[in-house]
């Protein structure tokens, strides 16, 4: 088990059960937190760049993180985040986990990196071609902006914005990730 995976492991347990810290205030609205109408599981496979995320220790000094879905022989979802810790050429470290559907509609997820313990993973915004991703959790606590390229367009990053600020997200905690 590598450094990356034992930490997000314990991470995600930590999250399930209660944490240990105590989480920022990184959304203010009151209202709950709403998901997308529906994702498309064969849509969303495939790699994602993680353009901006809030901090959290399992990924604390991470750049080029990407996360990369594929389906396993049951029908649930393989999981493989992979960062260079510290720099860009930094080494490689990488989790792997499981996510299984929640609700009809396939927009909650529960992830398990560290069995039994298991996170929310909600696509709270997607784009109609599956080019970007916002996913959360209902606490607000975890947010993160994805993308299927490295980078993204400054318009849509202003859009993507104004899109968590009306769900009431802090935008202001957000780390931009490096990207090669």
């Amino acid at each position: 088990m590598t450094g990356f995976l034992r930490i997000f492991s314990v991470a995600i347990a930590a999250a399930a059960v209660t944490a240990c810290e105590t989480p920022a205030v990184n959304r203010t609205a009151t209202a709950p937190l709403a998901t997308v109408e529906r994702v498309d599981l064969d849509r969303y496979l495939g790699r994602w760049y993680e353009i901006a995320r809030y901090d959290h220790s399992f990924e604390r000094g991470c750049q080029g993180v990407t996360a990369t879905y594929s389906k396993n022989a049951d029908g649930s979802i393989k999981v493989l985040n992979a960062c260079r810790k510290g720099a860009l050429d930094g080494p490689l470290d990488t989790a792997e986990g499981t996510a299984k559907p929640q609700n009809a509609e396939n927009s909650k997820l529960s992830v398990t990196f560290f069995w039994p313990f298991a996170g929310d993973y909600w696509v709270i915004g997607l784009a109609d071609d599956y080019s970007w991703a916002l996913v959360g959790e209902p606490s607000g606590r975890y947010l993160w902006i994805l993308a299927r390229t490295p980078q993204i367009d400054p318009t849509l990053r202003a859009d993507l914005i104004a899109k968590l600020q009306a769900k009431g997200y802090n935008t202001n905690a957000l780390i931009w990730v490096q990207q090669s």
